[in-house]
């Protein structure tokens, strides 16, 4: 069991917690401290279970390496991953375990999972914000039919024949394994049981978007160059049109903001060239006459967004 850990002192020992808790206790839990700046606190966090968990400090590199570095070390026959501030119910390995045996034919299970904020009552299910539907081909997966949550376990020879994460990608570095973990053989399954509690915080909701399409675009590009079906290529030109498309909606919103009005038209445009959204339209035709009306606009959905519970736990704006 890895946990990697940047920065997550606050939330640690809850993470930890939980995966101790568990109703099967025959695992090795291995944490990843990746160059954490608050690492004294996370120490004093970790002090209690020290004993019963391996501990790795290492230099910043990134959520890839620290994974890595716990796969070099883990011996066991299963691999699951928890993040540091998420949580797992206490059932979670054993109906994760119990699924993988009664299904031997899946290399790597995914659950559902309940998605909170701090300091409210409220919650999504995961599968209701990323929807998993049909099998978890890799062809669905590029559609994004299938939306792995983070939270896997998997038989440990097919994450071993998949090789390591690439840790050239800062984000969507689950989905790049996921994929070439479908080109290597692996099966992946999912099942709807709430087994995870699966935390918002503001740092993820203002997390850079646009970094996170343009690593999305790598991971695309580089599975292009795969032995591909007819219909798993064009999946992959049509993700890479919407996603490019995206990209250039969000630094159109950007330039816009920073009253760089040229380049708000520039990629706004681009981006509807694709979307072919009569609002994108409007928006564009306000732009060239005025611009103003435009930047109050986003900036008021921005503020009515972050004070919208469900639109927060869904962190989609």
């Amino acid at each position: 069991m890895v946990i990697p850990a940047y920065n997550a002192s606050r939330y640690i020992a809850e993470s930890v917690s939980s995966v101790l808790a568990q109703t099967v206790s025959d695992f090795e839990l291995v944490v990843v401290n990746d160059g954490s700046t608050d690492t004294n606190e996370l120490e004093q966090a970790l002090a209690p279970y020290r004993d019963r968990l391996h501990y790795i400090k290492q230099e910043n590199r990134g959520v890839s390496s620290a994974r890595n570095a716990a796969l070099k070390i883990a011996r066991g026959r299963f691999y699951a991953q928890l993040d540091a501030d998420d949580a797992w119910k206490p059932d979670y390995l054993q109906t994760q375990l119990e699924f993988l045996e009664q299904n031997p034919s899946i290399d790597l299970v995914y659950p559902n999972a309940e998605v909170f904020t701090e300091g409210s009552d409220s919650h999504l299910e995961f599968m209701d914000l990323c929807p998993s539907n049909g099998d978890a081909t890799f062809e669905n997966l590029v559609r994004q039919k299938c939306l792995v949550m983070t939270s896997v376990t998997a038989r440990m020879e097919a994450i071993r024949k998949t090789g390591l994460f690439d840790e050239s990608l800062s984000t969507t570095e689950d989905f790049d394994f996921w994929l070439r973990f479908t080109r290597f053989g692996g099966r992946i399954g999912y099942h709807r049981r709430k087994l995870v509690r699966y935390r918002r915080t503001p740092n993820s909701l203002s997390s850079d978007s646009a970094r996170m399409l343009e690593n999305l675009l790598r991971v695309l590009a580089k599975a292009s160059t795969f032995e591909l079906t007819a219909a798993e290529r064009t999946a992959i030109v049509d993700e890479t049109e919407r996603n490019q498309a995206l990209l250039n909606l969000i630094e159109g919103k950007r330039a816009l903001m920073v009253k760089d009005t040229d380049k708000a038209i520039v990629h706004l445009s681009l981006a509807n060239s694709h979307m072919r959204s009569q609002k994108l339209s409007v928006a564009v035709w306000f732009l060239r006459r005025a611009p103003q009306v435009v930047r109050c606009a986003i900036s008021l959905r921005r503020r009515l967004f972050l004070k919208n519970e469900k639109a927060l736990l869904s962190g989609l704006d």
